[in-house]
């Protein structure tokens, strides 16, 4: 109780306050905080998906939700994604984080490591049974992410989560075109990777990568600002199909992107610190991102959540 009012003294968010609570008691009490066979990195991966609301019963499946976007405009299905993934409709697998180490070598020769937690395939509308990797815009992946307490991840963290993934999927690309951006290319994409998986026995929850490009936070963003950033869909160990690129605007989207979900807390060197602090400081940020600070981040994210509003779709 004596600790619990020492952190309520520090007016953090209650939710960062429960992590706290829970990460100590973990470090203080492991015997009986964690069960047998699990890490303190497990155990942490369930609170940090409550943001998340609990899909109901009644929610649309992938293939329905494919039929109901299959009829609208680009922006209509924009918004009808970002509702349904606000109110909860993802599949219960993609709630429970994995954990990814990096790391880097500091002046005077000490390493920094890093546990980033992440969804371990790309964000879904549907159920366990009957789910849609759904690709979206810029716009929409920072509004998810900011309302669930997650970050896009960076193109060093991309590059981790491929060489630690338990399965990698073999890239699978269609005709370029218009039809790229078609809920039609979007279903027939994940019927791909869908008959893949299965083909290779992968298991809902165990870490997935090679199946789709990511959206990315760079710096490059800073210079272009209006534009998304994707990278990745790797053939093998630094191996990515796409270079880092930020050609296309902030509303474009194609059936070859998705998001992966990466938490905004990280360990580092056993403890629980903000990845928006680590980025900004450059002491810390290259132990997460090859590029060095990302200085501006909450900044470029408020400009670019602004842009959503007065901006038109563009390529």
């Amino acid at each position: 109780m004596e600790l619990r009012q020492e952190i309520s003294k520090l007016k953090m968010p209650a939710r960062d306050a429960k992590l706290t609570l829970l990460f100590i008691a973990l470090l203080l009490f492991p015997g009986s905080a964690i069960p047998r066979g699990r890490t303190a990195a497990v155990v942490l991966t369930g609170e940090l998906t409550q943001s998340i609301p609990p899909r109901t019963s009644q929610g649309l499946t992938g293939s329905q939700f494919a039929r109901l976007v299959s009829q609208m405009n680009p922006q209509q299905r924009e918004q009808a994604i970002k509702e349904e993934i606000l109110k909860g409709n993802v599949p219960e697998f993609l709630r429970k984080l994995v954990p990814v180490d990096l790391s880097c070598e500091l002046q005077g020769g000490k390493t920094l490591t890093a546990t980033i937690f992440v969804a371990p395939d790309y964000l879904a509308i549907g159920s366990n049974n009957d789910f849609l990797r759904i690709p979206m815009n810029l716009h929409t992946a920072l509004a998810i992410a900011d309302q669930f307490g997650f970050i896009l991840p960076t193109k060093k963290m991309v590059d981790a989560i491929y060489r630690q993934s338990r399965y990698h999927l073999a890239p699978q690309p269609l005709m370029a075109g218009p039809q790229m951006r078609s809920t039609e290319y979007y279903l027939k994409h994940n019927q791909m990777i869908d008959a893949q998986a299965q083909a290779l026995g992968v298991k809902l929850g165990a870490l997935v990568s090679g199946d789709k490009k990511d959206i990315v936070i760079t710096n490059l963003l800073l210079k272009n600002v209006g534009k998304i950033a994707i990278y990745g869909w790797h053939r093998g160990p630094d191996a990515p199909i796409q270079p880092l690129s930020t050609v296309h605007g902030a509303n474009y989207a194609d059936y070859s992107h998705g998001l992966r979900l990466v938490s905004d807390k990280v360990l580092i060197n056993g403890d629980l610190r903000s990845v928006f602090e680590i980025l900004q400081n450059p002491s810390t940020a290259r132990v997460l991102s090859d590029e060095g600070p990302i200085r501006s981040i909450e900044e470029l994210l408020s400009q670019t959540s602004t842009l959503a509003i007065v901006s038109a779709p563009s390529n």
